[in-house]
């Protein structure tokens, strides 16, 4: 096979793909090598799926005893980072592209964009479920300084909710964007992770030790998007069953059944893959826009029919709480007992969720934010999501709460399964009609979230693989990887469920992590060179 250098590479740092036959402008290696090493994860899992839930379980087991206070060191590490570049004064004016290049999407598009691909799905999933699971227990709980589903608890129920979904999270999207952004736009290097890590390795990434880093990063796009892709098609599956209430839906324990996940998971990435075809400034763009639009008529009504005064009061509250306990929340690490089991299951959890994201969420955002500055970056990527996130947590989860702790819930909602509670609350304050009208709503609010998950990492993983041209790739190309998408959601749900799902992102995240610290160094050594130049 004959290769050529690309032609988005410049001197400093030249990467070949091939010129003809299949592979026609990838990186053969690359693209090649993430297929292999993740058809090795569907054959497992699929052939083996007791053997390989089991196994992923001890793997997971064993990351988080060994490197679980990592996971949370790094992650502040990542937010300290984007935060002192962006508020330093001279670093913060300094323009992802050219001094004179405007933004190419309007600020409504670009946000919708980066909260869609970045949250919306988990918006969707646990704006009940994380304040009211952290209702019932959180670590001061643990400790026995509040009550479990008491109204003492609902201040420390918020505080830990934020931890997870609050400035430190979407700065693991932040600094992989930022420093991809930089290098891509400010220094004229392909679109690629590699190119990130130019000032620490130079020209060895030009062969091995490069496409290692973007076959790492392939693998984290493709298991962390998985997690967000099984989670969304259960709670597609019990929307459609609170619709419909048809029984083979829904299995006794109230999850939904795998042929119902696996038939909603064939419809989502159908649309994905028409979506992807479309482009980023077509099929993802309206998208965005229209799931934005629906997420605030979904906020609209729990302003007017949900706990409004409640939310109110309990959102500047917990900005308050939120910030003076963010210091000790993220440098924390407990090594033993309930609260070593809570931390692992929740807080170490969330971080390799968010960092297996990243590199998607990250290339995605550095793919719509050329124009913008490091400043306006960093505020549209961390602290405006964080905001909103908060805005779903006191209006949707605090009507949750609300209702358990007048006695209407019950425990209704508190013991449901985490795809039906969102759908129990609404069934709670509403007629059974009006109920399965907003379900509606919610379902194609939540099919539009996940098509533009999927549709963006399918993108992004080919641009990975094409030497980070950002040409629009072939048909063939985003067909094969959203029929690979399809692979690992039925084959990880097969073998365990949300459990084998959970376990294998864990462990895939643990590599990049490393990869995005490394990132990190190496835009603060570009910005502090191109400084003194």
């Amino acid at each position: 096979m004959s290769t050529t250098d690309d032609s988005t590479a410049d001197e400093s740092l030249s990467l070949k793909t091939a010129s003809s036959g299949f592979y026609a402008g990838f990186n053969p290696v690359v693209a090649i090598g993430s297929k292999v090493l993740i058809g090795i994860l569907i054959v497992w899992a699929g052939l083996f799926p007791s053997e390989a839930g089991a196994v992923l379980l001890k793997i997971q087991n064993w990351t988080i005893s060994a490197f679980g206070g990592w996971y949370v060191w790094v992650t502040a590490f990542y937010a300290i980072v984007s935060l002192g570049i962006a508020f330093w004064p001279k670093s913060g004016r300094i323009k992802l592209g050219k001094p004179d290049e405007t933004p190419e999407f309007s600020r409504f598009s670009w946000f919708s964009m980066m909260f869609g691909a970045g949250i919306g799905v988990g918006m969707l999933t646990y704006s009940t479920a994380e304040p009211i699971f952290h209702f019932a227990n959180n670590p001061d709980v643990i400790k026995g300084l509040s009550d479990g589903q008491s109204a003492n608890n609902v201040r420390n129920a918020y505080k830990w909710a934020m931890l997870h979904y609050g400035i430190t999270p979407w700065a693991c999207y932040g600094i992989v964007g930022m420093a991809l952004g930089y290098f891509a736009y400010n220094r004229n290097l392909p679109l690629s992770f590699r190119s990130s890590l130019k000032p620490l390795f130079g020209k060895r990434l030009e062969g091995g030790l490069g496409n290692v880093v973007d076959i790492v990063a392939i693998l984290a796009t493709v298991i962390g998007v998985s997690v967000t892709i099984g989670y969304g098609v259960s709670q597609f599956a019990s929307g459609v069953f609170n619709i419909t209430a048809f029984e083979w839906i829904s299995a006794e324990n109230g999850k939904p059944t795998l042929i119902a996940q696996l038939l909603a998971l064939l419809l989502i990435i159908g649309a994905s893959i028409f979506s992807a075809i479309s482009g980023v400034d077509k099929g993802i763009k309206w998208l965005s826009n229209i799931n934005m639009g629906l997420s605030f008529f979904l906020l609209a009504f729990f302003a007017v029919f949900g706990a409004t005064i409640f939310a109110f009061k309990q959102f500047f509250v917990t900005l308050w709480d939120y910030f003076i306990s963010l210091p000790a929340m993220s440098f924390t690490v407990w090594s033993e007992g309930e609260l070593a089991i809570w931390q692992g299951a929740w807080t170490i959890f969330y971080w390799a969720w968010w960092i297996a994201f990243a590199p998607f969420v990250g290339f995605f955002l550095a793919r719509v934010s050329r124009g913008r500055t490091i400043r306006e970056y960093v505020l549209g990527a961390m602290f405006v999501p964080a905001a909103m996130g908060l805005v779903w947590f006191t209006l949707v989860g605090g009507t949750a709460i609300d209702l358990e702790l007048s006695g209407v819930a019950q425990g209704s909602i508190v013991n449901a399964d985490i795809s039906a509670q969102l759908f129990q609350t609404i069934n709670l304050i509403l007629t059974p009609l009006m109920a399965k009208l907003m379900s509606f709503v919610i379902v194609i609010l939540l099919l539009t979230y996940l098509v533009t998950s999927a549709d963006s990492a399918i993108l992004v993983i080919n641009t990975i693989t094409s030497a980070g041209s950002r040409a629009r790739a072939h048909t063939r190309h985003i067909i094969i990887w959203g029929v690979i998408y399809i692979a690992v959601v039925a084959a990880l749900l097969t073998a365990g469920g949300m459990d084998a799902l959970r376990s294998a992102m864990i462990v895939g995240a643990l590599p990049f992590s490393v990869v995005t610290a490394l990132m990190a160094i190496s835009l603060m050594k570009a910005l502090i060179t191109d400084r003194k130049n």
